[in-house]
């Protein structure tokens, strides 16, 4: 049994055996090659072809229930203009209940919208409502979050689903202001029942297949609808579950693959439904989507072993027939090397071999000239590298060091000899390492000259920026190796980071200037129409700079404008971006910010600099901030759009009163 494994072992191992091994995994890769890109093209092309079924749908689903929100906004804002009409015709006040209910009542129409209607006053206070529901009248509403929306913000409104005091059933509420004399009179509002209203009526009869769905959930995270009655009025998964989920959530549109609530990865596509402020989602499972590929690609493979196994014995036959030549040529060259035969000769029809024989004849008949050109030419090459003040280096055509002159070893520091002829690689800056061996060992399979720059530990451990330039060595036409010189460039190199630095930055506070806070915002706007990332711009000059400069000098107004920007960089992002953009002007841009969250940062800053003071002879200044915020917008295109809109911004919080933050 031994000797039969060895047997086999031996047979592996021979030139037959390994191009018959060679042969067979050149076929299974080819095959799985083959069969990989095949599978991958059909999973992209599945993929697009989903996306772009699932992207129809999710704009439909949402365009449907945008047609249903803004129907039932609108029919309120009718019914709160009649309830207007009707103050009118009984007087100057509000009218009584029964009044509210009778015009509630002759809108009765509006319940195949909603499941109820009920009338507001300014404070909150529900007046009326119809069908009647006993204990509804009278319930206080001033602290729900939808009073406290329209109050505000003086337009319609479509609350957070919560549970009906009066109804115990989940509702969303519709609500729209009334006005009286041009001031808040309270609101009318409808409700509708999660569960049987008719929001979702497209979602109940949309198919996807026996796995897929369509949901909507509020942007602050909570599940309207469903398949799973199980789930309504749950929180969707978490960020780290499904975090396009939450960018959907934040205004995001668009498609991508996550994990379900259940488990496995599904196909997804989110729209938004503005007038709600909610995000229509479709899914479908990607085991649903790939089965079919995959039950495919089952059925090739085994094509593919059982026609392999009928093609091995051919494959055998001509390995055998193809080896005698060799056999042949293994016996002349033995003769050649003990004497018995000065040249090798074949007859066969193969024209490799013919050329291995030939090339082996020329060899023979050159090699010892070869060798005494090549030791000369060694012992030159080594004396003019050894003379030379410059950094310099001999390679083999491996890439392996075989030589260094004196000032190379002066420079590094490192000596290398033949047992760590690769060693110089660790000592390259970890940052700059791969590069540099990618480029060498282009350079080592094409001839190519090898020039690079990149930063070098000293075996003292300083840190040098070296240049270094490899060339090709070439002995009639064949290659030896390569020669290189190296040059320390460490203060070059300082030299031409610092110029750059102050090409961008203001000598005063270290900020940027204004050349490169304006490539920044190039960059993120650039940024924004290429992936919709949001960024925002802060705007502001010093209110009341002008007393500095003027009774405590220059110097006291410097003073000034470099703790004012201490502070700023302090209270923003490290990946916000602070610029004195001349005199006493400042920007901020704040990328991946909202135009909410700017605004808060913006109060952070105006306060904060508030805080700021220098004392001159005695007496104390302050300086405040009138500072304009905006957003990227749609229509954006040239950075001065932005720049002049929160510019404007700004002066209008200066016309205010100073010490102000104005939104544009």
């Amino acid at each position: 049994m031994l000797s039969r494994l060895r047997f086999l072992f031996q047979s592996a191992l021979s030139l037959q055996g390994r191009l018959m091994i060679g042969l067979a995994v050149t076929w299974v890769v080819v095959a799985l090659l083959l069969m990989g890109s095949g599978r991958l093209t059909g999973l992209q092309l599945v993929r697009e072809t989903n996306f772009a079924h699932l992207s129809y749908e999710s704009r439909l689903i949402a365009d449907e229930v945008t047609t249903q929100v803004n129907d039932r906004l609108g029919a309120l804002e009718r019914l709160a203009a009649r309830l207007d009409r009707a103050r009118h015709r009984d007087g100057a006040g509000q009218p009584g209940e029964e009044v509210l209910r009778s015009e509630l009542k002759h809108n009765d129409a509006l319940l195949e919208w909603f499941d109820g209607l009920v009338v507001a006053d300014a404070d909150g206070t529900l007046l009326a409502d119809w069908p009647v529901a006993e204990g509804r009248v009278g319930l206080e509403t001033a602290e729900t979050e939808y009073f406290r929306f329209v109050e505000a913000v003086r337009r319609p409104y479509v609350s957070e689903p919560f549970i009906g005091r009066a109804s115990d059933m989940p509702l969303v509420l519709f609500v729209v202001p009334r006005w009286r004399d041009g001031e808040f009179d309270g609101f009318v509002g409808g409700f509708v029942n999660i569960h049987s209203g008719g929001l979702f009526r497209r979602l109940h009869r949309l198919r996807l297949g026996s796995g897929g769905f369509a949901a909507v959930a509020t942007a602050s995270g909570t599940i309207l609808y469903h398949p799973d009655p199980s789930l309504v009025l749950q929180p969707v998964p978490t960020v780290d579950e499904n975090a396009m989920l939450h960018q959907a959530l934040d205004g995001w549109q668009g498609e991508t693959m996550a994990p379900l609530i259940g488990g496995g990865e599904a196909y997804q596509s989110f729209a938004q439904v503005w007038p709600a402020d909610w995000v229509a989602g479709v899914f479908l499972p990607a085991e649903q989507v790939n089965a079919p590929l995959q039950s495919l690609f089952r059925r090739l493979w085994w094509f593919g072993v059982v026609f392999a196994m009928l093609l091995l014995p051919l494959m055998w036959w001509l390995v055998r027939h193809a080896q005698s030549p060799l056999h042949r040529l293994e016996t002349q060259i033995d003769e050649v090397g003990e004497g018995r035969r000065s040249r090798v000769t074949l007859d066969t029809r193969m024209h490799e071999i013919s050329r291995l024989a030939g090339t082996f004849n020329r060899v023979e008949e050159e090699r010892s000239t070869a060798l005494e050109r090549l030791q000369d030419r060694e012992a030159f090459l080594e004396g003019v590298l050894s003379s030379s003040p410059l950094g310099m280096f001999v390679t083999d055509t491996g890439g392996c060091i075989r030589y260094m002159n004196p000032a190379l070893t002066e420079l590094t520091g490192h000596a290398f000899s033949a047992r760590d002829e690769a060693a110089w690689v660790t000592y390259i800056h970890a940052a700059d390492r791969q590069s540099a061996i990618d480029l060498w060992q282009h350079s080592l399979e094409t001839g190519d000259d090898f020039l690079r720059q990149f930063r070098y530990v000293r075996a003292d451990g300083d840190l040098l920026w070296l240049e270094v330039h490899a060339s090709q060595v070439a002995i009639d036409g064949r290659t030896i190796g390569f020669v290189g010189t190296v040059k320390d460039i460490t203060e070059r190199h300082q030299q031409e980071a610092m110029r750059r630095w102050e090409a961008e930055h203001d000598p005063l506070t270290g900020l940027l200037n204004r050349r490169g806070f304006e490539r920044r915002l190039e960059e993120a706007l650039a940024e924004w129409h290429k992936a919709g990332t949001p960024s925002a711009l802060l705007l502001f000059d010093l209110d009341r700079f002008k007393p500095v400069n003027d009774e405590g000098g220059h110097a006291l107004g410097d003073e000034m404008l470099r703790r004012i920007a201490q502070v700023v960089a302090w209270e923003v992002r490290r990946s916000d971006h602070v610029a004195r953009q001349g005199g006493d002007e400042f920007g901020v841009l704040l990328p991946s910010c909202t135009l909410a969250q700017a605004r808060r940062i913006a109060e952070t800053l105006r306060e904060a600099v508030a805080d700021v003071f220098v004392v001159h002879r005695g007496r104390e200044y302050r300086v405040t901030l009138s500072i304009g915020v905006t957003a990227f917008q749609e229509g954006d295109r040239e950075i001065v759009t932005v720049i002049e809109r929160a510019d404007a911004a700004s002066y209008r919080a200066k016309a205010a009163g100073r010490n102000q933050v104005e939104i544009a």
